[in-house]
């Protein structure tokens, strides 16, 4: 089975998500898949795209009931990877789906992980990614009251499950989102 490539990736988000976050959403997610591949001997194309459409399907169907099994649905029907759609299954809890293979549990560690870091970025003066460190994520982290809806518990558990350690993986996935600030608007 081949991959799309990105930009049939990209054409698919869009035709599903119009809103702007959403999309950064997706943006932050690839770039911290694709990096994460590199770092594992993985195929950074396949990674990457998993990371762009794993909530391609979200705005249309944003119940516990919908996501992301329709737009497993509709992958299915478009003929993508049953890797992939496993993996984009598996990055929530409410599916029941078995985290299995280092692509699952990787977006598992990376998906609640980067709405955390822009959370942090936009509370800073310059609401920019450059001044965000470590160490002021891991400050905000102890904050329960701070990004709320940020399941800390879930981040962990995924770092563990990748065999990395909290603050490593932190490290990796704000290094990951830098690289691509001026597309997130950060």
């Amino acid at each position: 089975m081949s991959w799309p490539n990105r930009e049939e990736a990209l054409i698919l988000l869009k035709e599903f998500t119009k809103n702007e976050n959403l999309l950064k959403h997706a943006l932050a997610v690839e770039a911290a898949m694709r990096d994460y591949a590199f770092y594992f001997g993985e195929d950074p194309e396949k990674w990457g795209v998993t990371g762009l459409l794993h909530d391609f399907d979200y705005e249309r169907y944003p119940t516990l009931e919908n996501h992301p099994f329709r737009g497993a649905e509709i992958l299915r029907e478009k003929g993508y990877s049953e890797e992939m759609i496993q993996a984009i299954l598996a990055h929530g809890d409410h599916t029941g789906v078995k985290r299995e293979s280092l692509l699952s549990k990787t977006l598992y560690a990376v998906d609640e992980l980067t709405g955390l870091i822009v959370a942090v970025a936009l509370v800073r003066p310059s609401r920019s990614l450059a001044e965000v460190k470590v160490k002021s994520i891991m400050k905000k982290w102890k904050d329960k009251a701070f990004a709320r809806g940020v399941d800390r518990a879930s981040i962990e558990r995924g770092a563990s499950e990748m065999g990395m350690e909290l603050r490593e993986h932190i490290e990796k996935v704000l290094s990951s989102m830098k690289k691509i600030s001026d597309e997130l608007g950060l």
